[in-house]
């Protein structure tokens, strides 16, 4: 018996370490040996053993009697994919995330991919027009009285070269980097939304990503430079009243005939050119009230067979000018109070040449997968920014105004409750940068990553709702009373725009995240899904064998390191992120093995068991926030300062990893196999916690001071320097505030002790500095930082009309 739980647990390591299954069934010959030539020889448990090793190694049997009933039952069970999904499975690639489902991510290989970096014209860029252009912006005027941005700064933003970052300098454009384009968006964000949302829908949703990947040589020397330089500007229209999230299902279409067309570009007549007659309603276009160019998708028919043997096409992408006989646009949508340029358009029966659609006529029908490949890139960029760009604002503004403003005689970050929301805001903060971070860094590595696309879009901006909701809470009446003081509301109030575009959260969360990542990141689900299809027997074989063993190994591995606490992983760095690299592999291979339990037993009906599917989804979201952490404090040197930021962005998100694990096995329908699971993940309980209090402590208030790690955290952010403006006075008003608390509490031990006696604050500085307390500039000091602090605490009031707004507000009344 001994020699048979020998050979079992040296079975176990092998399953741990992944050996090959020759190596695995060389161990079993072994025991089969000692079975039968061994002291009490057992034959039948040798047999037994030989009938599973063949069963397992010689394929010719093991087709027969094992994967080919498993091959039959799996073509029935798969549910049937539509083109659409089909498409959106194709599209794009992995990267990281395919690391994170295998249960064994590399960190070495991790740590290899490249720091982020600017050019030095990229640098300049954000250091000259990109700061110009903030300084520009007043965003109370632009969303109150303009309703729109300024003329200058419209024609700032063309001149400098805003709607052509992502265009090739051969085009005209500035070519830069995608984490050029996100910090540039990230910039402009922290000063003003709507102006964010205009420079960063070209370079990411507009038609100009789809020209340079599909469009036809004629296609590309017109329209880019044009682009490039503002002369056009364009937008693209997916969404219609009747298909929002089910993008693949809309109704709009158009019909290939013959027409005619006066070329509004030209003002020349053509007569009887092959074409597509075209009928449409679309909603939520950003900048479709000012665009030249409408880019448009569609699903495209051919009943007469004019370009081939096919009726329907398939979904379809044109570029039309908006000034073409038949396109209604113009008028606009007011999302969620902010005032970007968005609106709806519409046409019906409207003739278009087939050289206008992109790519010209051999890209018919290619339309959905062409725009699944560009948003997955634009997913990751321009939302994710403006996320990052609010826990930037929201870490400085909130940090400063907590250190500034005092009740009961302390600064409300002081109170254990402001210090906990605080924690949060710069926790998320850095999760949030950290992962946009890594995903540019694939991106610019030429990936173009759909599944953690769909992560960065739900979990930034539901970050970001959490960090602006807490910054809020800190605020009060700050934050609450509209007006020109007032930086938090705009982008508070704007938080449902992030939420719904884009594919909405609730859907990415549970349908898009896992159902793309379990098909697209895992080693051997598509290989199966194509062998279903492709009728493959033989393909089929070898990629469910690897699965079995995969899964075997992820059991192994997932109850080992839950036994150990992975304390005996290999960590790639020694140090306080030591544990947070071995709990990523331990939870890692958790994940692994319950997603394929998941599949297994549920099979198809995973698809619409939404609540399990967004639980797992959650899972590999977190570990993706939870390594891209860890990458961002290895490639930032690993400063001591950032210690609590990194700990508690990691902590954080394994917990939730843990928490969604928890709910998985807590609603899985079949109950004794959950118990089973449970047993496995968790043989000691849930041992993971969050991070503890006095992290949270640390990252508080290094937020209520200056300081290297608060650089860092809000680096790309607009910080004006002057006085007057409502962000610019915070940074003097917490320099000068911290620079006299020991005089004020000079002040305020003065009048305990009955050493001044006057009514006022004011009155009793004037007493301390006529008593010889304070001198002549002490004295100055604390009156420049009192002026200032209430320049930071003052709220707007208006006429009785709510017309203007009083900037005299503070000097009325100073006690």
């Amino acid at each position: 018996m001994i020699c048979v739980a020998v050979i079992l647990v040296a079975i176990m390591a092998l399953a741990y370490w992944r050996a090959p299954l020759w190596l695995s069934s060389l161990l079993a010959l072994g025991g089969i040996a000692y079975a039968v030539f061994g002291r009490g020889a057992h034959w039948g448990w040798g047999v037994a053993v030989l009938v599973v090793l063949a069963l397992l190694n010689v394929k010719p049997l093991r087709r027969a009697v094992l994967t080919g009933p498993m091959f039959q039952v799996f073509k029935k069970i798969t549910p049937p994919m539509s083109q659409t999904e089909q498409e959106a499975v194709d599209a794009g690639t992995v990267w990281w995330d395919r690391d994170l489902f295998s249960g064994k991510p590399d960190f070495d290989r991790l740590h290899q991919f490249p720091a982020p970096k600017l050019t030095p014209e990229e640098q300049a860029f954000i250091d000259g027009p990109t700061e110009q252009l903030c300084a520009m912006l007043d965003d109370w005027k632009i969303t109150h009285e303009h309703k729109d941005l300024p003329p200058d700064a419209w024609q700032f933003i063309k001149d400098q070269g805003f709607l052509g970052m992502i265009i090739k300098k051969q085009y005209g454009g500035k070519e830069f980097s995608n984490y050029a384009h996100a910090r540039v968006v990230t910039k402009i964000a922290t000063r003003s939304g709507s102006a964010a949302v205009t420079v960063m829908v070209p370079n990411s949703l507009g038609p100009g990503e789809l020209l340079q990947h599909y469009g036809t040589e004629e296609q590309k020397n017109y329209y880019l430079p044009r682009l490039a330089k503002g002369i056009d500007i364009p937008c693209f229209a997916l969404t219609s009243p009747e298909a929002g999230s089910d993008a693949g299902g809309i109704p709009d279409y158009g019909v290939v005939t013959r027409g005619s067309y006066t070329d509004p570009r030209t003002g020349q007549r053509h007569e009887n050119v092959l074409g597509i007659r075209l009928s449409w309603e679309k909603r939520y276009i950003t900048l479709g009230p000012v665009a030249t160019i409408l880019g448009m998708a569609f699903k495209l028919y051919d009943p007469d067979r004019l370009l081939g043997d096919k009726d329907d096409i398939g979904i379809t992408c044109a570029l039309i000018p908006t000034e073409h006989e038949g396109v209604e646009i113009g008028r606009r949508h007011y999302p969620g109070t902010s005032v970007f340029q968005n609106g709806p358009n519409w046409g019906k029966d409207v003739f278009i040449p087939m050289e206008w659609v992109i790519g010209g006529a051999s890209y018919v029908g290619q339309g959905w997968r062409m725009l699944v490949e560009c948003l997955s890139v634009g997913r990751c960029i321009s939302l994710p920014a403006m996320s990052v760009a609010s826990g930037k604002l929201a870490a400085y503004t909130t940090g400063a105004y907590a250190r500034i403003r005092n009740q009961f005689g302390l600064s409300i970050g002081r109170f254990e409750g402001v210090d906990e929301a605080l924690a949060r805001i710069g926790g998320y903060a850095y999760q949030m940068d950290a992962s946009q971070r890594l995903a540019l860094t694939g991106l610019d590595m030429g990936e173009k990553p759909s599944v953690l696309s769909g992560i960065l879009k739900y979990h930034n901006t539901e970050r970001m709702r959490k960090t602006i909701n807490d910054a809020m809470d800190v605020h009060a009446g700050k934050a609450v009373c509209i007006g020109p003081r007032n930086y938090l509301a705009q982008g508070y109030q704007a938080v449902p725009v992030a939420i719904t575009v884009e594919g909405a959260n609730i859907l990415t969360r549970s349908m898009i995240i896992f159902g793309q990542g379990a098909i697209r990141c895992h080693p051997f689900v598509l290989r199966e899904m194509r062998a279903a299809m492709a009728n493959d027997s033989a393909a089929f074989d070898d990629a469910v064998i690897g699965h079995i063993g995969f899964v075997i190994s992820n059991k192994v591995r997932a109850f080992f390191m839950g036994l150990t606490g992975a304390r005996l992983v290999r960590a790639p760095k020694s140090g306080p992120t030591a544990q947070n690299y071995r709990d990523i592999v331990r939870l890692s291979s958790a994940f692994a093995f319950l997603a394929d339990m998941g599949m297994a037993t549920l099979g198809g009906s995973l698809k619409f068991r939404e609540k399990l599917s967004a639980r797992l989804g959650d899972m590999l979201s977190n570990l993706y926030i939870a390594t891209a952490a860890l990458k961002k404090f290895h490639d930032d040197g690993e400063p001591k300062e950032d210690r609590p930021l990194v700990r508690w962005a990691v902590e954080s998100a394994l917990y939730d990893c843990q928490e969604a694990m928890n709910g998985f096995l807590n609603n899985h329908p079949n109950r004794f196999l959950a118990w089973g699971m449970r047993r496995v993940v968790f043989p000691l309980g849930m041992s993971l916690r969050g991070p503890a209090d006095r992290v949270g402590t640390r990252i508080a208030r290094s937020l209520m001071e200056p300081s290297v790690s608060r650089d860092r955290l809000v680096e790309y952010m607009y910080r004006s320097q002057d006085e007057n403006d409502p962000v610019g006075v915070l940074e003097h008003a917490l320099k000068a505030v911290i620079e006299t608390e020991g005089l004020e509490s000079k002040l305020r031990r003065a009048q305990r002790e009955g050493q001044l006696k006057a009514i006022t604050a004011r009155e009793r500085l004037q007493e301390a500095r006529g008593k010889g307390l304070i001198n002549e500039a002490e004295f100055a000091a604390v009156e420049r930082a009192r002026r200032l602090k209430r320049e930071v605490i003052m709220v707007d009031d208006f006429d009785a009309g709510l017309q203007s707004a009083d900037p005299e507000a503070m000097r009325r009344v100073v006690i």
